[in-house]
Order: structure tokens, then C-alpha cells, then sequence
């Protein structure tokens, strides 16, 4: 059995994909590693040898931080979009589009029409670190945040361009005892705002859209805002069980053909 390997180390998480000749996920890990990079990568691999012991696999590597453990360790380098694309045409080819929001890095990969990325600059505005600095200015845990952002109300105006702006809005709504629902609803709907306004750039978000990336899988209320925002059927709007690993398995599969 032809075994291939996907690392994806990202700014805040490391996660692995192990895939077989028959494109399946045979064990997989995602993790946060809190910027011990190496030490977190070395944890993952020992306990995926456990698991397979002397099998030889393939492997490749990706993800903002995994540039340079590439260079360290002469690990073929794939590109973050280059491994997303692979996945999605193997598994879900039918994709008209991509949202995907990692932990300091968010982008839109438009499929139809001919491969078209379009992604965040330097700020991590509207991705996974700014949704933790919002979880603990309202100091709940992740998933409080999430399941009181399912029974909200309201939405109110929040900027998700920079947590410090961020801030100055949800502080006075918390001052002013404006319900927790309502606040982390709105907070996911700044995320959302800004992802299409500043990402789609007028450009229509339509057809099938597969939503990547753990933010996306994890937080039940940022689905909804996006499914709601985007005017999405159940059918449209695919949060598929493999989000938080698309990058690792496009890379496996990518180490898999010898690119």
C-alpha cells in the first residue's frame, strides 16, 4: 500500500494527513503549536510512526512556517493554494469556490472560470487570531463563544480589520450590557464583511462554495453567517469533514504524484 504524507504548518497550527492508494485519510492530527514549531511538528510525526511503525511514505510540506522547516530538513515545499486546488479537485471537483480562513491568513480561491486567489495582506484582520483575541476580550471560552453566537438577535457594527479597532467597538456594546449573543454574532459577521468586501472585490461568490480552514470548521456560528450573508442553499454552502486538513491532504497528494 502506497502511503503519502501532508504536512501543513501554519502561524498557529500544525496538522497532518496521511493518505492511502485509495485516497483516504488514514490518520490525521491538528494541533496548535504556539510557536514551538519544530517541537510541535516532532510530537505529531512520533505519534504518526506509532500508528504506522516502519512503513515508508512519501511526504511534502506547506504552510507559512513550513517554508522554512523545508529548508532545513530538504522537504519538497508546496504552495498553499497549489495543495488547496489539488484537494478540492480530487475530492470535491465540482467547486465553483474556495473561502478558506486560517490562523493569520484568509483567502478566496475562485475555481470556474480559471484558477483566480485572492488573499489577505499582512494584517490578520478576520482570520483565526483575530477571533481569539475577541474570544478573550469577552472572556468566555471557544466554545461559548460559539454556541452563544447561535442565539443572537441582533447584529451590530464591529470593524474585523484590526483587533485594535475591533475593540473599540465591542467594548462600548459590552459596556453598555449588550447581549454576548448578539456581540460574538457580530463579531462573526465582521469576519464575514470582510472576507468578501476585502477579498471578492466585487466579484460574485456564487455556485458551490467549499469552506476550508479550522475557523470554518469549528465555529458553527461563523457557518451560519456566511451561509446567511452569501444567501447560500445547504447544497451551495459545503463545510466538508476534512476543512482543518485540505491543505496537508492536497500536499499528500501532491508528494503522492512527485510534484
Amino acid at each position: 500500500m502506497a502511503l503519502s504524507l501532508g504536512i501543513d504548518v501554519g502561524s498557529t497550527t500544525a496538522k497532518v494527513a496521511l493518505i492511502d492508494d485509495n485516497n483516504e485519510m488514514i490518520f490525521s492530527k491538528y494541533q496548535r503549536h504556539f510557536s514551538k514549531v519544530r517541537e510541535s511538528s516532532i510530537e505529531i510525526l512520533r505519534e504518526l510512526k506509532k500508528q504506522i511503525g516502519d512503513k515508508r511514505f512519501t511526504v511534502a510540506i506547506s504552510g507559512s512556517a513550513g517554508f522554512g522547516i523545508s529548508k532545513i530538513t530538504g522537504l519538497n515545499f508546496i504552495q498553499e493554494v497549489f495543495a488547496t486546488a489539488e484537494a478540492v479537485r480530487r475530492l470535491i471537483p465540482d467547486t465553483d469556490a474556495v473561502i478558506e480562513l486560517g490562523g493569520e491568513d484568509a483567502k478566496i480561491i475562485f475555481l470556474s472560470g480559471g484558477l483566480e486567489e485572492r488573499m489577505n495582506g499582512s494584517c490578520a484582520g478576520g482570520t483565526g487570531s483575530f477571533i481569539d483575541q475577541m474570544v478573550t476580550l469577552l472572556a468566555v471560552s471557544v466554545e461559548e463563544f460559539d454556541a452563544l453566537s447561535l442565539e443572537c438577535t441582533k447584529i451590530y457594527p464591529v470593524a474585523s480589520r484590526c483587533g485594535v479597532f475591533a475593540k473599540t467597538d465591542v467594548q462600548p456594546l459590552l459596556n453598555q450590557g449588550i447581549r454576548k449573543e448578539d456581540i460574538t454574532a457580530s463579531i462573526f459577521q465582521a469576519v464575514v464583511e470582510q472576507t468578501i468586501s476585502g477579498l471578492a472585490q466585487g466579484r460574485k461568490i456564487e455556485g458551490k462554495i467549499l469552506f476550508l480552514g479550522g475557523p470554518l470548521f469549528y465555529y458553527k456560528g461563523l457557518q451560519k453567517r456566511f451561509k446567511e450573508s452569501l444567501k447560500l442553499s445547504d447544497e451551495n454552502a459545503v463545510f466538508p469533514e476534512f476543512a482543518p486538513f485540505a491543505v496537508a491532504i492536497g500536499v499528500a497528494f501532491c508528494a503522492h504524484r512527485g510534484i
